[in-house]
């Protein structure tokens, strides 16, 4: 019973095989299974067995084949699986705690805006930020002499290196240029919002930039009135600051909308009182607006006697002053972390 012996000597081995790894893995299945392994040379001894002995050692060798199997392929599904938990891990990122970053404050507020305007129809209209004069002054009724039109005010573009005169290239200094595009290119009913980046000679300070954000509105259609753009901003306002503002609209100029006005939102610091921020009157100032002037829609291809329309544009920063009260324009533009990090929350 010299082969009984083995087989249970064997089966022993194999009930306890490990394996650190898939190549010892794979020396155990080649010692024990491959065509030169222990358990197969044991079949091959097997046909010698006298008949009456076959029974019982066939059974015993099959246990031991199928237990070997058995154990090999546990070990390899435990390997499989610690490589597979290794594949998903990414040894490329950051060490925990990963930092978290945030919007900026201008594009939450811009978000803003423009969800507020979304509900009552406006859609999103986008334009160049490099323009030509026609698109950002010429349609707009601005006059030749205008001052916005001088070098001092408006970044021109220069054609070639070198030379110092102003060209009809240059970098919008507000976000209408959208709109003559837009109404050059569609029939009314025309309700956009344009939102953008804005470029002005200006010195650089607390109160000022040389690039800001504004959003601007259009709507034309047939009868649109004043009061039809007083509701608008009238709703806006108390969206955006809250269903206790009040509004009032100061008669003022703008070369594109005749009448024109400004409008002032209660303050939301004093609400209305008086104070610092609103210099005791109760009110600030957010935005202009006015009914687009009829030399602008027969610029663009609008029959001034049939269509009518309002417009109005604000400043994305002056409206985040208000809203998270930040004194320095600068601290839109300087990536102090410091200072994004105070908006994780919104």
């Amino acid at each position: 019973m010299a082969l009984k012996d083995t087989i249970q000597e064997l089966m022993g081995q194999v009930q306890t095989l490990s394996a650190s790894n898939a190549e010892e893995l794979e020396a155990l299945r080649i010692k024990y299974l491959s065509k030169k392994g222990e358990i197969t040379a044991l079949f091959n001894e097997f046909r010698l067995v006298p008949n009456d002995q076959k029974r019982e050692l066939g059974q015993l060798l099959n246990q031991l084949r199928q237990e070997a199997e058995n154990r090999i392929n546990e070990l390899r599904e435990q390997f499989e699986a610690k490589q597979a938990e290794s594949d998903r891990l990414d040894l490329t990122r950051t060490p925990d705690p990963i930092a978290l970053g945030t919007r900026h404050p201008l594009s939450l507020v811009r978000e803003e805006i423009e969800d507020i305007f979304s509900r009552i129809g406006f859609t999103i209209a986008q334009g160049p930020e490099v323009e030509d004069d026609k698109h950002v002054y010429g349609m707009l009724n601005f006059a030749p002499e205008h001052p916005a039109r001088d070098m001092q005010d408006t970044f021109f573009v220069e054609k070639e290196m070198g030379v110092q005169k102003p060209t009809d290239v240059l970098l919008r200094s507000h976000t209408s240029s959208v709109q003559t595009r837009v109404m050059t290119s569609q029939k009314p009913p025309i309700r956009v919002l344009c939102p953008g980046r804005v470029y002005r000679n200006e010195a650089i300070s607390a109160r000022a930039h040389c690039f800001f954000h504004q959003v601007e509105g259009l709507y034309v259609d047939k009868n649109v009135s004043f009061a039809d753009l007083r509701e608008a901003l009238l709703y806006f306002s108390k969206e955006m600051f809250g269903a206790d503002t009040k509004i009032r609209l100061r008669p003022s100029y703008f070369p594109f909308t005749e009448p024109s006005a400004e409008m002032d939102i209660s303050c939301n610091i004093c609400g209305g009182k008086g104070c610092s921020f609103c210099k005791g009157t109760g009110w600030v100032e957010i935005l202009g607006c006015g009914m687009v002037d009829p030399n602008v829609l027969e610029a663009c291809g609008i029959d001034s006697k049939v269509y009518s329309g309002y417009a109005f544009g604000m400043g994305v920063e002056r409206i985040t002053n208000l809203k998270y009260r930040v004194k320095d324009l600068r601290l839109f533009s300087e990536n102090d972390v410091r200072f994004l990090r105070q908006f994780e929350s919104c």
